[in-house]
């Protein structure tokens, strides 16, 4: 019997298309939003920064198009469960009322945020992040480089959530999508810094220091739980990769300029 000849509601029919269906989908979001940021947002010029791998950007999209399979396995059974009427999703908002769907987007978030900085927290531990958890000067295909396992734990709280709360089912979906384009944008290098919501807000620029630092800003969304226990690092002008690279680039010119110099004097010598 093929699979899909088999009842909607079968076990096995719902595994074999939600994982070929979250499989393509995960390509087809990496491609279209890491690229659009790739193109559009990063800066180039980061790549010429001494901490930057040869051959990153190409590293980067085969690293994670490796962990996408085993990455999806581990999640599927969570969303097989889901649609099986096992978690608090539910369909009709009048359920639950307006009020409650707009408040469970924050604490969705809130929650979330919490649980994501303790798994990336203990991620850092010596022991775990030689092999599991490793980190690189960020790039937009970068955001999904990462061991599967690593990305499968960081994603718990997002599944864990609706086992303990209620949340709309559509909304569920929304979330998720924002969450992964969320990702993403922080992995642009860019260290913008001095907008108000800075202090509050865990975006590129302190997600970058994460990177070169690897001590600080394990938040997902917000600075709260870094403020909270001592693992905060203030974004500044002076942080900024760009700083090093134009520094580098300014040698590397002064450089050949001498070179130059040099190279005509020889050459002026020689007609003499």
């Amino acid at each position: 019997m093929r699979i899909c000849e088999l009842a909607r509601d079968n076990i096995f029919r719902q595994f074999a298309s939600l994982t070929l269906l979250v499989y393509v989908g995960i390509h087809i979001l990496y491609f279209t939003c890491a690229g659009a940021s790739y193109y559009l947002v990063f800066n180039h010029h980061v790549m010429n920064h001494p901490r930057f791998l040869k051959n990153q950007v190409q590293l980067d999209i085969a690293a994670s198009i490796r962990a996408f399979l085993p990455l999806t396995l581990m999640t599927v059974p969570w969303f097989v469960s889901e649609i099986r009427g096992h978690s608090l999703l539910y369909e009709h908002v009048d359920e639950y009322s307006w009020a409650y769907f707009f408040f469970s987007i924050v604490w969705f978030i809130l929650f979330t945020d919490f649980c994501i900085y303790w798994v990336h927290r203990l991620e850092h531990r010596q022991e775990v992040y030689k092999w599991l958890h490793k980190w690189q000067i960020p790039t937009p295909f970068g955001a999904y480089a990462f061991h599967p396992l690593d990305g499968y734990l960081q994603s718990v709280p997002y599944h864990l959530f609706v086992y303990l709360f209620p949340l709309h089912k559509y909304l569920y979906l929304g979330l998720f999508g924002f969450v992964n384009l969320w990702t993403i944008m922080i992995h642009d290098s860019d260290m913008i810094c001095g907008y108000s919501p800075e202090k509050v807000i865990n975006g590129p620029s302190h997600h970058t220091l994460h990177h070169l630092y690897f001590t600080c800003n394990f938040g997902q969304y917000f600075t709260f739980s870094d403020r909270m226990f001592a693992s905060y690092r203030q974004p500044e002008k002076s942080l900024d990769l760009m700083l090093e690279v134009r520094a580098l680039m300014a040698s590397k010119a002064k450089a050949e300029d001498g070179n130059a110099i040099e190279g005509g004097q020889s050459d002026s010598k020689k007609l003499n």
